[in-house]
Order: C-alpha cells, then structure tokens, then sequence
C-alpha cells in the first residue's frame, strides 16, 4: 500500500482495507462543545474513531499559561491518546472533520508530524464529501485493542517561545485568520483585534476550492509563492487564533511540495495574554 502523507480522496479512502488504515473523525463545533461527538455518535465513517479538540489534541490545563486558547498536549498524553485507539507504527492514520471551513483534522495531522509520524493524511473534502459520493456510514463505536504508544515531540516543528518570532533571523509569520480579524476589524474570541507586527496574511479557507476539496498542488505553490515572497519554506511559521487552522495552510504548502514550514503554536490567543506585545492593524 502506498502510504498518503497530506492528504487522500474519497475513492481511495474506501479503497483501503480496514485493517491497513486507522480512522480518525475530528468533527468539533465551538459554539457547542459536544456536538461534535454527538454528531459522530449519529454517523460517521466505518471503523472511525473519535477525537475531541480539546480533550485529545490540547492541554486545556495550560490555558493560563500564554500558551493560547487551544495549547499543545504533552508528547506522554498524546501517545496516550493513540494508544487508546489501538495505533501501532507505520499504520496509516486518515483524520476527517466536518467539511469545509472545519477545524481539527488538520491539528491531529500536524500533531503527528510534531511525533515524526508521517503516515498520516486528512481526508480532502472531509464528512461531507464522503456523505455527497453515498459512502456507507455507521453508528458502532469501534472496538480496538489498545497499544503502548511512546514518543518524543519534534522540536524543530514548533516554535513555543514567543521570543523566538523575532530572534535573528526573524522568521516569515502567516497569519492563518479570516482578514477581518487579522486587519483588526472584527475580534471574536481574543482580548485584543489585529496581528503580529510584520506577519502576513493567508486566510486559510483560501486553500479550498468552491466545492470545498483542496486546490490542486500547482495552484497552491503559485498561490503561496505570493506570500512568501523572497522567503524559502523552511523560513515559514503559522499561527492563527490558537494553532487549530493554522495547520491547514501548513498542509496545504506541504502538499504543494513546500516543505519545512512551522508552527507558532500560542498563536494570536497566546500573544496577546501578554499585553506589553505590539498589536498591528490593517494590513501592515
């Protein structure tokens, strides 16, 4: 079996056998913190396991640190996690949310590149493409036989001290958030509105297609190369409001052959719990 890295389509999804593929659905809705869960009870694909955004892919107890809205799982809790899906080495994982516009596959897939686990792919168009091509859903829990899992984060994928964005030689920052909130415009979620000083922005639904499927390779590089200017990949960090969406423009350059981008995982939540950190408006 040809092992998929960024991201796999519907057809080949169901291609594989159930026994070469661990699934993993990572559906979540902010504005109802179990709705995601609930919506996997009611249906999702065969043989998928669940994964709850702030249960499994954060440390919700490090909230109050700086480190963001949604902080980084320790490597000891994350294997954890794998272990009690029944995950063993060089199996393929397959993670999937809603659709569209959605959250947290994406934050699973980088968490796994952050272990060196590279086996590892989300699911192009997410539920909603597997629901619009008729594919089979279920409502069983699965049953698998749990595994010790240990690993050991990467380092050289993240970037946890805030410092580090203007340490020489200052890295290029994308900003991952819709250009209301980036600009300043509009602020949701965080204590203050605007950017990073010296970031720029890639909203991250602007790697999608109309009908919700990843624009094809060529057209992301292109894209990209916009934004990156003189800046090679591996000068790169991501960050948006918490380091959940932010992954997708990290997936997007990997699979447009950009890789060795980062991610600044505090992201804006985590900048601006200082608030002696400069704050950017508009598009400087």
């Amino acid at each position: 079996m040809t092992l998929r890295t960024t991201l796999i389509n519907v057809a080949a999804l169901a291609a594989l056998p159930a026994n070469e593929v661990l699934i993993v659905d990572c559906r979540i809705d902010l504005a109802d913190r179990t709705q995601g869960e609930r919506s996997y009870l009611a249906a999702h694909i065969p043989g998928a396991v669940y994964a709850d955004l702030e249960r499994d892919l954060s440390d919700m107890s490090r909230v109050a640190e700086g480190l963001g809205r949604h902080p980084l799982p320790s490597s000891a809790a994350f294997g954890a996690v794998l272990g009690r899906w029944g995950w063993t080495p060089g199996l393929q994982m397959v993670c999937y949310d809603a659709g569209p516009g959605a959250l947290a596959a994406a934050r699973l897939w980088w968490l796994l590149r952050l272990a060196g686990v590279r086996e590892a792919a989300v699911l192009d168009g997410g539920f909603a493409a597997w629901q619009a091509a008729g594919q089979p859903l279920e409502t069983a829990v699965p049953a698998r036989t749990p595994t010790r899992v240990t690993l050991t984060w990467d380092a050289r994928q993240v970037i946890v001290d805030h410092a580090a964005l203007h340490a020489a030689p200052a890295p290029l920052l994308i900003d991952a958030r819709a250009v209301a909130r980036y600009r300043g415009e509009i602020e949701p979620l965080d204590r203050a509105a605007g950017h990073v000083p010296g970031a720029r922005n890639r909203p991250y639904l602007d790697n999608l297609l109309a009908d919700g499927h990843f624009k094809p390779p060529a057209q992301l590089r292109e894209e990209f190369a916009a934004v990156l200017g003189e800046a090679t990949p591996d000068q790169v960090v991501h960050m948006c409001g918490s380091g959940v969406t932010a992954c997708y423009n990290l997936l997007a350059m990997e699979h447009a052959g950009l890789t060795g981008s980062r991610l600044y995982a505090p992201s804006w939540s985590g900048w601006v719990s200082d608030p002696s950190r400069p704050v950017a408006t508009g598009n400087a």
